[in-house]
């Protein structure tokens, strides 16, 4: 009999709504059989209750188990040496180790902490405990908050592995992870990571087959519970949290005079209106994930939008990335096939088009320009701002804390506007010599031209007058032979030298007044 179903927090151990996964198998299997496992998903998604009822079982087979909390206050915010001696402590707690943990710790104060830890493990627990003993360390990604590194934390699960060739008691010993977080989010060098020599173990959705728990509560309640319950998982696509909650809805609302479908109670109570009704928080937690770190939130956004719109087409292909690793652990898309794709028609709803665009403007306004620039290593300048765009960016920036590459890519953009405008300015200059030269020129010839014509004039009426005074000459000494002649060349010739004389002036005149016209030009 459900007595209640559950959708906030750990199931307890007997809770009669606790579904039964194929990665409850995998996970005992794999901790029975000493195998290091890790369970990394999204929040909300089962880890926790997996980790109790596994716990259950094992200590059913006579096997030792302790877990510890990393997000417990305890043991978050403390230096390095704070932190391992809770770790140990908590250890001797769960236990019941016979040690007096403040002689031991002050006794060991010359070794690492590491070294601590480790002699811990192989001088202590495994010489107290004979039995198989499993440690579970759960909500793992809490390290990322730490201020100390912790790559040799995990580097010592895997020496526990390793050390199981020279010392065989290692083989009672082993670990299980779960949290949010992916494997090269906790540790990045391959040599020293425990994840390349583990087991993962990945946490589906309920499936209809697993989920005779759930549909126990429905019973009474409804004439087919079997068809609710296909359509509580066909809106909800198995998600742990999500079902459970929309079975509880389906419970109250079959008390109702007039009792609402799947749907209307899905679209009227988790949908609509979702950010106010969304308790407890999950949506609410999806959408924190997506956005909490707004210099990478852009490219999940744009990754979500190409999954929603190749489900329409040919889905995305999973490459494991960085981006679609964090994608998957805010619990928005799933891996499928070696394909991504949303979750649950819930989510799709929920995050639709218009949630993506409000979110994109609600990043800095020039997120999409400043991805493609980060993404060519900053060699792509028609990327960087300009105008009214790049005067939006700064004021928008005002009183912000930038990273680097934001301050980096705002001055390239600065940089870049100040080198553009130069260069017009050149540019205009330049077009602006050109065009005086063009007039310079046009005056030069227009001035050639006019003393070219003026001394043409200026010969052809001396030559008319020369003309009439050689027929005056003519006419006044008329027959006489000799000194006509004479008299005819004389004028001729002086005349002839006279205009010359005067057509070399003129075009001296013309050249000279061509010249200060030039001069006054270049002096301009």
């Amino acid at each position: 009999m459900v007595d209640q179903y559950i959708f906030s927090g750990s199931l307890p151990e007997n809770a009669s709504t606790y579904v039964t996964r194929e990665a409850d198998t995998q996970l005992y299997e794999g901790l029975k059989a000493g195998k290091f496992c890790y369970v990394l998903n999204s929040r909300q998604s089962g880890k926790s209750s997996l980790r109790v009822r596994t716990m259950q079982r094992l200590r059913l087979e006579g096997v030792e188990c302790a877990a510890i909390d990393l997000s417990a206050g305890g043991i978050q915010n403390v230096p390095p040496e704070q932190w391992y001696a809770d770790l140990i402590d908590t250890l001797v707690d769960s236990f019941g180790l016979d040690l007096d943990f403040g002689d031991w710790w002050e006794a060991n104060q010359l070794n690492s902490l590491v070294t601590r830890f480790r002699k811990f493990l192989e001088e202590i627990l495994l010489v107290e405990v004979q039995e198989s003993i499993v440690i579970f360390i759960d909500e793992i990604d809490s390290v990322l908050s730490l201020n100390f590194p912790t790559d040799d934390f995990f580097a010592l699960i895997r020496a526990c592995y390793n050390k199981r060739v020279d010392n065989p008691e290692y083989n009672r010993l082993t670990f299980c992870l779960l949290g949010v977080a992916s494997p090269s989010n906790l540790i990045e060098d391959k040599q020293r990571t425990p994840f390349n020599i583990g087991k993962a173990i990945s946490l589906k959705g309920f499936q209809l087959h697993e989920a005779e728990p759930l549909k126990k509560g429905l019973q009474r309640k409804f004439n087919n519970p079997q068809a609710v319950m296909q359509e509580i998982l066909q809106w909800t696509g198995g998600q742990p949290f999500l079902t459970q909650k929309l079975c509880q809805f389906m419970v109250e609302e079959s008390e109702q005079d007039n009792p609402r479908s799947v749907e209307q109670v899905v679209r009227s109570r988790i949908i609509e209106s979702w950010e106010s009704q969304d308790e407890p928080e999950h949506l609410r937690t999806i959408q924190a994930r997506i956005l909490r770190d707004e210099q990478r939130a852009g490219y999940l956004l744009e990754l979500y939008q190409q999954v929603r719109l190749a489900e329409e087409r040919s889905q995305v292909i999973a490459d494991d990335t960085l981006e679609q690793s964090e994608l998957q652990l805010s619990g928005l898309i799933v891996r499928q096939n070696n394909k991504l794709r949303i979750y649950n028609p819930i989510y799709k709803e929920v995050f639709e088009e218009d949630w993506i665009e409000n979110q994109l403007n609600n990043l800095r306004p020039y997120s999409k320009s400043f991805r493609f620039w980060v993404a060519s290593d900053g060699n792509d300048e028609s990327r960087l701002l300009r105008g009214k765009a790049l005067q939006d960016a700064l004021e928008w920036s005002k009183g912000k804390s930038l990273n680097y590459e934001d301050r980096q890519f705002l001055a390239a953009s600065q940089a870049k506007e100040r080198e553009e405008k130069i260069a017009a300015k050149e540019k205009e200059a330049e077009l602006e010599r050109e065009r005086k030269d063009r007039e310079a020129a046009e005056k030069r010839n227009q001035v050639l031209v006019k003393a070219n014509k003026k001394a043409y004039q200026q010969i052809r009426r001396d030559r008319d007058l020369i003309l009439f005074l050689i027929m005056v000459i003519i006419a006044a000494v008329v027959g006489s032979t000799l000194i006509i002649p004479r008299i005819i060349n004389y004028l001729t010739t002086n005349q002839a030298e006279r205009e010359y004389d005067k057509y070399n002036e003129c075009l001296k005149k013309a050249r000279s007044e061509d010249q200060q016209a030039f001069c006054h030009y270049d002096h301009r």
